[in-house]
C-alpha cells in the first residue's frame, strides 16, 4: 500500500510572514524569561520543565493580539523554548565549578567569559548537528514526537479561538504575589522541629544524646506544589520517598550512634575560623576569639548536627544512587540508544548532498557548508578553552576538542531519537551527561591529566555535550512542529542560533544572582547559601563536581558513593520504578521533596474527581492542559520574582518585614488556597461532553 504523501497545514507555495522582527523579539524574551525559570527551579528542586508548551501559549496569545501569522508563532515559539535547554546545560554543569573548588569564587569577568563560551558553543554545535539529521528524523514515522504534534495543535486550535492563556499569564501572578508575601514574611516558609529519642543530657560543654528526628513541613512553594502537579502522584510519591528515606532513616539512626562521640569543639573552631576567613584556625586560638561561644551554641543544637549529617553523609549516599539510577536509565533505553547512534552514521551520508535549488521552501537548512564550519568554530572554541584557559597541555586540548565533537553528535543524535519517541519532558539529558564526563575524565586521566586543570576540563567538555545534547533535543522537537506547521527549518534554525547566543550569555548572570543573593541571605538568615546548600541544591552539578573530582583528582567519597550504588541497585531489584528520582529526593531537603509530594497528591485528586464525575477523554483532555498551564504559571511566576528577590539580597536592599516571627498558620492556608486553585480551576473547565477533546502535551 502507497504511503500517503504529508501535506502541511501551510503549503511550501505560501507566501506567509515568518522570520519578522516582532516574532524574533517575543522569541527572544520567552527565551530569557523561560530559561531563567527553569535555572531557578532546576537548581532548587534539581529538574526542570519542557517550555514548548508553555513558549507556544505564549507566542499564541501574543500574536494573535498582533494579528501574526501562524508561522510567525511557530518562530517565537521555536526561538522561546531554545532558552529552556541552554538553562538546562547550565544548571547541570557549571555550578559543578564552583562545587569543585575549581573557581573558589563562582563570579569574575573570566568565569562569566568561559561559561558563556561553553553555553555557546554548547548550543550552535547542538543546532548544527540537527540541522545535519533533521530531515531524516523529522519525517521517521517510527518516531511519534508526542510534544511536537501538541505544539503544533495548539496552534491549528489558536486559529479559531483562544483564551487558554489567561489560565498562564493569571497563574505567573499568583505564583509572584504568594513569593512576594513569603520574602515579606506574612507567613513562614517552613516549620521543622527536632523530637529527641531519649532525654538529652547536658554535661559541661559537650552535649552527649541518643539522636533523633528532625520534623519538616512542605515548603510554602508555588513552583514545587507545580512542579509536583506535573509529575503526577506516582513520580511526587517516588520523589518524597527518597526524602523520608535520608531524613527518617539514614540521617536519624547515624545521629543516634556517632552523635555521642562528635568533636563538638572542633566543630566550633571551624566554623569561627571559617568566619573569621581562617580556615586553619586552631582550637586553642578559637576559644579566644569573638564567636566561639555562639559557635559551641550553633553545633550543640541537634537539630544543626542532623542537618551536618545529611550532608555530609546522606547525600553523598544520594549521588552513588544517583550515579546507579543514571546508568539504570540508559540501560533500559539501550535498544533505542544503540538505534540512534547506528541511524545517526547513515544519516549524515544522507544529509552531505545538501539542498538542490529545487527545493521546497519548507525543506531547506542551513547549508551543509555552514555546518561543517560551525562544527569546526565549536571545536576550535573548545581546544582554546581546554589550552588557554584551564591551562592543560596541546595533546590534552586536542584530545578534548576531539571527544566532544564525536560524543556530541552521538548524544545529540540519540537525544533527537529520544524526543522523538517521548518527548524532550523524558529526555534523560543527566544521564547523557553523566556519560560524557565518565568518560572524558578516564580518556584524559589515561592522557596523564591531574589537578584542577583536568578537574576544569572535564567539566568543561561534560558541559558542552550537556547543552549540545539539551539544544538538539528540544531544536528537534520544534523543527517537527515546524514540519507539521509548514514552517521554513533555515529560518527556524537561525532563529535558535540567535536565542542561544542571547540565552548563552544571560545564563551565567541568572546563576550569579541566584548564588550571590542565597549567600547574601544566608549570611542574614545565618545559614551556609550558595551552590550545594539547603536552598540551591544542585544536585547534578554537585553530582558532577563529585565525579571528575573522584576520577581526576582522587578525591572522591568512596565508600559513601559504592554504598550508595549499592542501595540504588536494590531499587533496581526492587522494581522501583525510578531509582533516579528516589536518590534526587535523598539529596533535596525534605520541605522541597514534601512540597513536590503534596503538589502530586492534589493533582491524583483532580485525577478522582475526574473519574467520580465520569468525564470522557475530552473533557479529560481540556482539565489536563488548563492544570499544567496553572502549574506552569506558578513555576513561573515564583521563578521570576526568586531573581528579583535573589537580585535584591545581591544588593544588599532592604527587604521590609511583615512580622519578625510569622505564623505556620498563615502557611497552611497558602497552601490550601494553591491546592483549590490547581483543583477547582481544571475541574471547573472541563466543558461539554460533547465538545471535541483538545490537543494535549505528554507530561
Amino acid at each position: 500500500m502507497q504511503q500517503k504523501k504529508f501535506v502541511p497545514f501551510v503549503s511550501p507555495e505560501t507566501n506567509m510572514a515568518e522570520f519578522t522582527v516582532r516574532a524574533l523579539v517575543i522569541g527572544l524574551f520567552m527565551s530569557v524569561i523561560l530559561g531563567a525559570a527553569n535555572a531557578y527551579l532546576g537548581l532548587k528542586a534539581g529538574m526542570t520543565i519542557a517550555a514548548t508548551y508553555p513558549a507556544a501559549v505564549i507566542s499564541m496569545a501574543l500574536l494573535k493580539a498582533l494579528k501574526g501569522s501562524i508561522l510567525e508563532e511557530n518562530f517565537a515559539r521555536t526561538v522561546g523554548s531554545i532558552g529552556e535547554s541552554v538553562a538546562a546545560g547550565a544548571i547541570f554543569t557549571l555550578p559543578g565549578f564552583f562545587v569543585a573548588g575549581v573557581w573558589p569564587q563562582f563570579y569574575t569577568p573570566g568565569h562569566y567569559l568561559t561559561s558563556t563560551l561553553i553555553l555557546i558553543s554548547g548550543g550552535v554545535l547542538g543546532i548544527m548537528f540537527v540541522a545535519l539529521l533533521r530531515r531524516v528524523m523529522v519525517e521517521d514515522a517510527e518516531l511519534p514526537f508526542p510534544e511536537s504534534i501538541a505544539a503544533a495543535e495548539i496552534h491549528k486550535a489558536g486559529r479559531a479561538s483562544g483564551g487558554s492563556s489567561k489560565f498562564l499569564f493569571g497563574a505567573m501572578a499568583g505564583g509572584a504575589v504568594i513569593k512576594i508575601l513569603g520574602d515579606f514574611k506574612l507567613f513562614a516558609p517552613s516549620w521543622e522541629k527536632f523530637i529527641p529519642f531519649s532525654k538529652q543530657t547536658i554535661t559541661g560543654t559537650p552535649i552527649s544524646g541518643q539522636g533523633g528526628l528532625l520534623l519538616s513541613s512542605p515548603g510554602i512553594s508555588p513552583a514545587y506544589m507545580g512542579v509536583g502537579y506535573i509529575i503526577g502522584p506516582k513520580l511526587g510519591a517516588l520523589n518524597f520517598s527518597g526524602g523520608l528515606i535520608a531524613w527518617g532513616l539514614l540521617a536519624p539512626i547515624i545521629l543516634y550512634f556517632i552523635g555521642p562521640s562528635l568533636d563538638l569543639n572542633a566543630w566550633a573552631a571551624f566554623i569561627v575560623g571559617k568566619d573569621l576567613k581562617d580556615p586553619a584556625l586552631s582550637v586553642a586560638d578559637a576559644m579566644t576569639k569573638d564567636g566561639w561561644a555562639a559557635a559551641l551554641d550553633k553545633v550543640n543544637n541537634p537539630s544543626f548536627q542532623i542537618g551536618q549529617i545529611w550532608r555530609f553523609i546522606v547525600r553523598p549516599i544520594a549521588i552513588g544512587g544517583m550515579l546507579m539510577g543514571a546508568g539504570f536509565t540508559l540501560f533500559k533505553m539501550r535498544k533505542s540508544l544503540s538505534a540512534g547512534i547506528s541511524r545517526s552514521v547513515s544519516d549524515v551520508k544522507k544529509a552531505a548532498s545538501g539542498t538542490s535549488e529545487n527545493t521546497p521552501r519548507n525543506e531547506k537548512d542551513i547549508s551543509f557548508t555552514w555546518i561543517m564550519m560551525g562544527i569546526l568554530g565549536v571545536a576550535i572554541a573548545t581546544f582554546c578553552i581546554t589550552y588557554f584557559i584551564f591551562q592543560t597541555t596541546f595533546i590534552v586540548a586536542l584530545a578534548a576538542a576531539t571527544v566532544l565533537i564525536v560524543l556530541a553528535f552521538f548524544f545529540g543524535a540519540v537525544s533527537g531519537y529520544l524526543v522523538g519517541i517521548m518527548g524532550s519532558s523524558n529526555n534523560p539529558i543527566s544521564g547523557l551527561t553523566l556519560t560524557t564526563l565518565v568518560i572524558t575524565a578516564l580518556i584524559l586521566v589515561a592522557l596523564g591529566v591531574t589537578g584542577q586543570e583536568g578537574v576544569a576540563s572535564v567539566l568543561g567538555v561534560a558541559a558542552i555535550v550537556c547543552v549540545s545534547a539539551a539544544v538538539a533535543g528540544e531544536m528537534l522537537q520544534d523543527l517537527k512542529a515546524g514540519h507539521i506547521l509548514g514552517g521554513t527549518p533555515w529560518k527556524m534554525q537561525i532563529g535558535d542560533l540567535i536565542g542561544v547566543v542571547l540565552a548563552g550569555c544571560v545564563m551565567f548572570g541568572v546563576l550569579i544572582i541566584l548564588n550571590e543573593g542565597d549567600i547574601a541571605k544566608g549570611i542574614k538568615d545565618g545559614y551556609e547559601g550558595g551552590f550545594g546548600s539547603k536552598n540551591l541544591s544542585a544536585p547534578q552539578a554537585s553530582l558532577m563536581a563529585m565525579l571528575s573530582k573522584g576520577i581526576v583528582g582522587g578525591q572522591m567519597a568512596w565508600p559513601l558513593i559504592i554504598v550508595g550504588m549499592l542501595m540504588g541497585l536494590g531499587f533496581i531489584l526492587m522494581q522501583v520504578k525510578s531509582p533516579m528520582l528516589v536518590s534526587v529526593g535523598m539529596y533535596l531537603p525534605l520541605e522541597t521533596t514534601f512540597a513536590i509530594f503534596l503538589g502530586g497528591i492534589v493533582k491524583g485528586i483532580v485525577d478522582m474527581i475526574n473519574e467520580r464525575k465520569k468525564h470522557n477523554d475530552a473533557q479529560k483532555a481540556r482539565v489536563e492542559n488548563t492544570g499544567v498551564l496553572l502549574a506552569s504559571g506558578l513555576i513561573a511566576g515564583e521563578a521570576l520574582m526568586g531573581l528579583v528577590f535573589a537580585l535584591f539580597y545581591f544588593m544588599d536592599v532592604s527587604i521590609p518585614e511583615i512580622f519578625k516571627d510569622p505564623s505556620f498558620l498563615v502557611s497552611i492556608l497558602v497552601l490550601l488556597i494553591i491546592g483549590y486553585i490547581l483543583v477547582q480551576i481544571p475541574i471547573k473547565n472541563a466543558g461539554s461532553p460533547d465538545e471535541p477533546a483538545p490537543p494535549t502535551a505528554n507530561f
